[in-house]
């Protein structure tokens, strides 16, 4: 992209509108699918530059493009020759990416916050933490409020931002814009695809013309960060909405897309129409700012019956709407539909970068015109 071409930041973010330089960003955890979706979305990025990689021992010190890279799209050659360096924190720019594993990801990313870095991140260990925003840009980005308390209470020069789990963003964005009807119960069952499980994932033998009824760990996820999410933030911390999910989880054999069937009690009577209109009309802050990974329609919304379909609709948006059809009455708990999103996209990578244009566009980031900590260390 060529900078006549980029997209200027808006009023109060830190680089100032117009300028020629973009915001360095840093990724822990590059070698994973997700860290490699990381990559492929910030190639060109309006606003960010990948311009630093970091990884566990195995990686450190290796050319990232002699690591295997897995996705179909062709890895950039800027990032290619970079080379993956050890997690240590204080080296690389303010802002970074996380997309650690969990067995690591919980004290990592907290030394990073601690050293002052912005760590947006995919891991799970930090979610539930009542300092720590567990956001969707256009649910709760009041949330972000949550880091001048880390600040206090934690010591961090920087801070620590949470990416909730794939399915619970589609689950929670479709709640989110039935708000109005005051949601009360839930149901949801999960689809979940395979990719979503990493490399190398599944075994082929359990995956194939098969449907595994457990993902360890995924119910309780939907279940309670859905909460927290549509939790009301005040002095004491995030309220969990008193909405009452219940979750069971699949695994089923599709590449990517998550599909979710759900059903939902609304404490205020609503009609066909208007709960179609609620989806229809959903937006958020980050519409409102144009935010670049922003769709315009958080909400996709299908008409034919027989949609929305992974093999079809997961790819449309750049990944980054949630489909929604299907929607009729549910003669246990009032309405029923499906939900679909792309699950290392919408629901992990590009999540991420939505929440750190938030970022940038809130003027959060502190030291992102000089691009790095300390000259990366």
């Amino acid at each position: 992209m060529q900078a006549s071409e980029r997209q200027t930041l808006p009023a109060g973010c830190v680089v100032p509108a117009g300028a020629e330089r973009r915001i360095e960003v840093g990724l822990l955890g590059a070698t994973g699918a997700v860290g490699q979706q990381f990559v492929r979305l910030l190639a060109g990025h309006p606003w960010f530059q990948l311009t630093w990689l970091a990884a566990s021992e195995r990686s450190a010190g290796r050319r990232y493009g002699d690591l295997p890279w897995r996705l179909a799209a062709p890895l950039p050659g800027a990032i290619a020759a970079l080379e993956v360096e050890a997690l240590r924190p204080g080296r690389g720019p303010e802002l970074v990416f996380s997309a650690l594993d969990s067995s690591v990801a919980g004290e990592c990313e907290e030394q990073f916050a601690a050293a002052g870095h912005a760590v947006v991140s995919n891991a799970r260990n930090h979610r539930m933490d009542p300092l720590v925003p567990l956001l969707i840009p256009e649910v709760n980005p009041g949330h972000l409020a949550l880091i001048e308390r880390q600040r206090a209470e934690k010591g961090w020069r920087g801070a620590l931002v949470t990416i909730p789990n794939c399915s619970t963003v589609f689950l929670a964005m479709a709640l989110a814009a039935l708000r109005p009807f005051e949601p009360r119960r839930a149901t949801v069952t999960t689809l979940q695809a395979l990719s979503g499980a990493g490399y190398p994932g599944v075994a082929s033998l359990d995956a194939t013309a098969n449907v595994v009824p457990f993902i360890d760990g995924e119910e309780q996820k939907l279940e309670t960060e859905t909460q927290k999410i549509l939790g009301t933030l005040g002095a004491g911390g995030v309220s969990p909405h008193p909405v009452a999910i219940s979750a069971q989880t699949t695994r089923v054999p599709v590449v990517d897309g998550h599909t979710e069937a759900i059903s939902v009690e609304l404490g205020v009577e609503a009609s066909h129409e208007e709960v179609l209109s609620a989806f229809r009309e959903f937006r958020g802050e980050p519409q409102e700012l144009s935010l670049p990974s922003a769709p315009e329609r958080p909400l996709a919304v299908h008409d034919s019956p027989d949609r929305p379909q992974p093999r079809l609709d997961v790819e449309a948006f750049g990944g980054m709407a949630v489909h929604v059809g299907r929607l009729r009455r549910c003669p246990a708990l009032g309405w029923k539909f499906i939900a679909l999103g792309h699950n290392t996209i919408r629901g992990a990578a590009g999540a991420g970068l939505l929440i750190a244009e938030l970022l940038a566009a809130r003027g959060v980031l502190a030291h992102a015109r000089a691009g790095s900590l300390a000259a990366h260390g």
